[in-house]
């Protein structure tokens, strides 16, 4: 039970630490696409970099947790299964983005706080969430197909 616990501590480390590492790829696509690439229009600069950002970030973080995080959990290591836990990982991503945008938007308003002040603990929600996506859904551990025993026939020959 106690070696569980820490597995799942040091779980928790890599994966924030690797989520760090999306943190610096995100904020480098984001300053590269919105001053250089797509910075003519509002949309390119505010919309279209912060979502190629966000993408790179999703891949780059999950990059991490396929072949570091939780890579015990994968059992065939495979394109099918690569991009298979990728739609799973980009979902849990896309849900806690929007998860942390409304947390943000909640603080704002319930406590007046600045946005920089406001994603510190939205950042810790979604984080959290995306944690839990991850470790019970995504990456979920499989358990053993166990055959069911077999019951005994009673044919009309036997028995009597």
């Amino acid at each position: 039970m106690l070696n569980k616990y820490k597995q799942l501590i040091i779980r928790i480390i890599a994966f924030s630490t690797s989520t760090l590492a999306g943190f610096v790829v995100d904020m480098v696509v984001l300053w590269i696409f919105s001053r250089f690439v797509l910075n003519g229009t509002y949309a390119g600069q505010f919309i279209f970099s912060n979502l190629i950002s966000f993408e790179c970030a999703v891949l780059a973080n999950f990059a991490c947790a396929y072949f570091f995080v939780w890579r015990d959990r994968i059992s065939q290591r495979s394109v099918k299964s690569f991009f298979r836990h990728y739609l799973g990982y980009n979902l849990s991503s896309t849900g806690g983005y929007f998860i942390q945008q409304g947390a943000i938007l909640l603080f704002s308003w319930w406590f007046g706080w600045d946005v920089l002040i406001c994603k510190i603990p939205a950042l810790c929600i979604s984080g959290g969430i995306n944690f839990a996506l991850n470790e019970w859904v995504v990456f979920r551990k499989k358990t053993p197909i166990q055959e069911e025993p077999k019951e005994e026939q009673d044919d009309a020959t036997s028995g009597q």
